[in-house]
């Protein structure tokens, strides 16, 4: 039994024996392969590695190319900004207007208007005035038609210049022509000090002196253009306190005019205004002369007036052509205005020289009152009326501004030998203003002729009626 047992252990043992090596063999066999395997995965990354090295390198080299060419482009452009730099120097010191310590401001009034610190300004101006009226008369020449005209077509521009200069040219191109208004150079020695030279207004009536933009009704009294009233080349001075204005000129003919020999008149004109504070309103107290010599070997003159409108060529008083050296003219003038309310009235008598022959006297003026219906207020400046602005335009919660006026106006050419004829209107005016640079008037005026230059019905004493219509606007 032992002898069995000693047989199979041995056996067993030699079995084991030969299974022990036999196994370590295979397992080593197993690792031999996992560790070419990983060799051969060594192998693949290493590959790798370097192509990405590659790659790192090709990319570290077009990255140094590209910091290169940004630095070469920065430097490119700061020798821009150098460039540019002198540039605008440059560019500064030719036009220091424009520069960042004397910018150019922009404001607006009616149209923009561009200023700078230094004094310098420019501002394009204009209007546009579109009348259409009719004139009715008794008889056989019932009515003069009704009309429609462009009474102003200005355009032009304004402006001040450093030193205490300005200027203005305006001309004027209604009716297919084009007519010279202002244009003008002005100085201002001191605040209270300005003097002019070039076409401008001579010192004539406040309503001459009031520009037609601001007027009550279409057109200003008969006597302004009855007397010849008009735009002279000349040197005027001008003295403006609070309570006084001085205005004095020596002018000769219109811009148009000038061309003529026969054009070689000369005139001395002034005006002298009192306008203190009055209660609770303003006063307005004047005078004006008018000195002209027309300056020519032989001269005519002529006085005439159109029946309350501009739209007819018709003047139903008229002197006709008489001989005349020169005239002499004064005037008087007188205002009050106190809010919504005012009343002007003024005076104006022409004497023309005729040596060898008596002088006639010619004598106009006018009486007016107005009231605005709306709660704006009448403006008043410089001795003259200026802009009402209303204080509820229309598209801003209000209507603009009403205005209601009366008038009486009177025109008398008939002295002594000259019998030109009188002319006398009652008038009404109604002016709405829906924003500062727009207005519409309607007007009516009923006139009463005597020796009447122009016959109605046969007669030279007759009574007529004539309604007109405008729309203006202005910049």
């Amino acid at each position: 039994m032992s002898r069995t047992i000693r047989c199979s252990a041995i056996a067993v043992a030699v079995a084991v024996g030969w299974a022990l090596p036999t196994e370590a063999m295979a397992k080593d066999a197993d690792v031999q392969a996992q560790l070419a395997q990983l060799n051969a995965q060594m192998g693949q990354l290493t590959q790798r590695v370097e192509v990405l090295e590659g790659q790192v390198q090709t990319q570290t080299a077009r990255a140094d190319a590209a910091e290169a060419r940004a630095q070469r482009a920065e430097a490119d452009a700061a020798a821009a900004r150098a460039e540019a730099d002198k540039a605008n120097a440059a560019l500064a010191a030719a036009t220091p207007s424009v520069t960042a310590k004397n910018p150019v401001e922009v404001s607006w009034d009616g149209a923009p208007k561009l200023a700078t610190k230094d004094g310098w300004s420019f501002k394009p101006r204009g209007r546009l005035q579109v009348d259409t009226a009719g004139v009715n008369l008794p008889g056989s020449n019932t009515s003069l038609g009704v009309a429609t005209e462009f009474r102003r077509a200005y355009i032009g521009f304004d402006g001040t210049m450093p030193g205490g200069w300005g200027y203005r040219v305006e001309a004027d191109l209604a009716n297919s022509g084009v007519e010279l208004t202002d244009l003008y150079l002005t100085y201002k020695a001191n605040p209270k000090l300005t003097f002019a030279l070039g076409q401008h207004k001579p010192f004539n009536s406040m309503e001459d002196m009031t520009s037609d933009l601001f007027t009550s009704f279409m057109e200003r009294a008969t006597f302004n253009s009855a007397f010849g009233f008009e735009r002279r080349v000349g040197v005027s001075a001008a003295y403006q306190s609070k309570v006084l204005l001085v205005q004095g000129g020596v002018f000769t003919d219109n811009a148009a005019d000038l061309n003529s020999d026969k054009n070689n008149s000369y005139s001395v004109d002034g005006r002298v205004v009192f306008m203190p504070k009055f209660g609770n309103g303003q006063l307005h107290l004047g005078g004006s002369f008018h000195v002209r010599d027309f300056n020519d070997v032989s001269t005519t003159t002529r006085y005439r007036g159109r029946p309350f409108t501009h739209t007819t060529d018709v003047r139903l008083v008229d002197t006709g052509n008489f001989s005349a050296t020169g005239e002499t003219g004064f005037g008087v003038e007188a205002a009050y205005i106190s809010g919504r309310f005012h009343a002007t009235a003024e005076s104006s008598w022409m004497r023309p020289h005729r040596p060898g022959l008596a002088d006639p006297t010619f004598n106009g003026g006018y009486a007016e009152v107005g009231m605005l219906l709306t709660d704006d207020t009448t403006a008043y400046k410089g001795g003259a009326y200026d802009r009402i602005r209303p204080k509820t335009p229309l598209g801003k919660g209000g209507i603009g501004a009403i205005q209601a006026n009366l008038r009486y106006d009177w025109l008398d050419l008939s002295d002594g030998a000259i019998v030109g004829g009188t002319q006398q209107v009652v008038g009404a005016s109604m002016l709405w203003m829906p924003t500062d640079y727009v207005r519409f008037i309607v007007n009516y005026g009923h006139l009463w002729l005597d020796d009447a230059a122009v016959a109605a019905g046969g007669q030279t004493k007759y009574q007529g009626d004539t309604v007109g219509m405008r729309a203006q606007f202005d910049f």
